[in-house]
């Protein structure tokens, strides 16, 4: 959600205040946006890491608050639950070498986390889902200490009104049932910010719909979940069911849409018809009301729109519009699906193939929208959750029938070239473009994303192991490797 409130109960009144103040904040936005040179000026990127606690038996440490506190780092912030922290870094321009940028300040902030957690018995462990998980770990008592947090956890209660029911199928299956939204804090995620222009949102969010899936394929790192081999990247599965308000849906798929979906088709207008959406199909679960009138704020610049930022926070599609007032006001796309970890040059890496091939396919939207329909976008996805490297993708073709079948792990080699010249073009450093993005050829060269090394250290390891122990001891040779700092393609599988 992003954004820190200090009250956590609310009458059917703050609802009714909160439902007229969105219609009144889209009304605002949409005379925004279509201000001459809004949110103009060079792109820039940023970045949101989210990672875990563990001890040193692998088990969660639910100390995020006492750490946040003792480390004082500006870019550190608690996260769902007490076990969970984030790190969000600052903007900085797209231009130059803005990877190595968002790494040297995610080390220096990690760096922080890292000291004061040891103190506490905890080390910082960046992973899409922690395989040392219990269901016991996740119970009501595992929501982080804050009014935030307890605001959601009431709004979903309140709308669902029954407890929240999971069920996984992948290589086995899982069915669990919880009370609360704690198993949403089971996922770690690694979220990029691109600011774009207003005027070319449509284009390049459908362009992000569409690049997303070849890239998801090779960046998967959550094979297991409570003890069970699942999805490759099982966050997308999991995450979808923790936090669904719809009582009796479907696991796949419903006619009602979920607070968490790949969205319900392409962008025809931008930023502002995604904002609508979440209004127009979601109750609201945190009515917070503000001081600030949305017009009057309008007329002297660029509004805050806190309750349609907070609404719309609340409402969590894989690549997600995003408005913000800062610097003058602009909006920019907030892609969600990527997994924290392995390594810290695997996420450098997974976000340049990201950033790199999303430049590249959107000039060509127009042309490609005709070949893949939204819906095969939306298998795509859930396919690359699925399967990873394995994936079977749909793609646009050149003549017809469009699309055509393509291996994923393929498809992505053969897409690397577009996102490397796509970066270069938009002023990215050429060295530090071929450097990361020939790290995803070596990860497809290999065969072995975080996902497939886990399942195969886990193979190895359960020769003299039960699963549980197998687990943890995987674990530890994650952590040990990811601190060393090598790409996971070149990651050994212990014997």
């Amino acid at each position: 959600m992003g954004l820190e409130i200090a009250r956590d109960r609310f009458s059917e009144e703050d609802y009714r205040r909160f439902a007229e103040r969105l219609q009144v904040s889209l009304e605002v936005l949409e005379e925004v946006l279509a201000r001459p040179g809004f949110g103009a000026g060079p792109p820039t990127i940023g970045a949101e890491l989210e990672f875990f606690l563990a001890g040193a038996d692998g088990r969660p440490v639910p100390q995020n608050r006492a750490i946040v506190e003792a480390a004082r780092h500006r870019l550190l912030t608690i996260e769902t639950d007490r076990f969970n922290l984030e790190c969000n870094t600052s903007p900085f321009p797209f231009a130059g070498r803005p990877f190595l940028a968002l790494e040297r300040e995610l080390e220096e902030a990690l760096g922080a986390a890292r000291q004061v957690a040891a103190a506490h018995g905890g080390r910082v462990v960046a992973i899409g889902i922690l395989p040392t998980f219990r269901p016991e770990d996740l119970d009501p008592a595992a929501l982080s200490d804050s009014p935030r947090y307890r605001a959601l956890s009431a709004g979903l209660r309140r709308v669902r009104r029954v407890p929240f029911e999971m069920q996984i199928d992948g290589v086995e299956s899982l069915r669990v049932s919880c009370d609360d939204c704690t198993y949403e804090g089971a996922n770690s995620s690694w979220q990029i910010h691109l600011k774009v222009p207003p005027a070319d949102f449509a284009r390049v969010y459908n362009a992000a719909q569409i690049a997303i899936a070849p890239v998801l394929a090779v960046s998967g790192n959550s094979p297991t979940f409570l003890g069970r081999q699942l999805w490759e990247e099982t966050r997308i599965a999991l995450f979808r069911q923790a936090v669904d308000d719809r009582a009796d849906a479907h696991p796949v798929d419903d006619w009602r849409p979920a607070r968490v979906s790949f969205g319900h088709g392409w962008a025809r207008r931008g930023a502002w018809e995604l904002l609508a959406e979440s209004v127009a199909q979601h109750p609201p679960l945190i009515p917070l009301v503000c001081d600030e009138d949305p017009r009057a704020a309008a007329r002297s610049g660029a509004p805050s729109l806190l309750e349609l930022r907070l609404h719309h926070g609340c409402v969590w599609h894989w690549n997600r519009a995003v408005y913000d007032s800062a610097g003058g006001g602009h909006v920019r796309i907030e892609m969600r699906p990527l997994p924290a970890g392995p390594s810290m040059v695997d996420m450098m890496a997974n976000a340049a193939f990201l950033l790199g091939l999303t430049l590249a396919l959107a000039p060509e939207v127009d042309r490609l929208l005709p070949r893949l329909t939204f819906g095969q976008a939306r298998r795509n996805f859930y396919q690359a959750a699925r399967h990873g490297l394995a994936a079977e993708l749909l793609w646009p073709a050149a003549t017809p029938p469009s699309p055509s079948p393509r291996r994923a792990g393929e498809l992505a080699l053969a897409l690397l070239p577009e996102a490397q010249a796509a970066l270069c073009r938009a002023g990215v450093d050429a060295a530090e473009a071929e450097r990361l993005l020939a790290v995803i050829a070596a990860r497809i060269g290999a065969g072995q994303t975080g996902a497939r090394w886990q399942v195969r250290t886990l193979a190895a390891l359960s020769a003299r192991r039960s699963r549980e122990e197998a687990l943890a001891a995987m674990l530890e040779h994650y952590i040990a490797r990811s601190a060393e700092g090598a790409p996971v393609h070149q990651w050994s599988v212990p014997s």
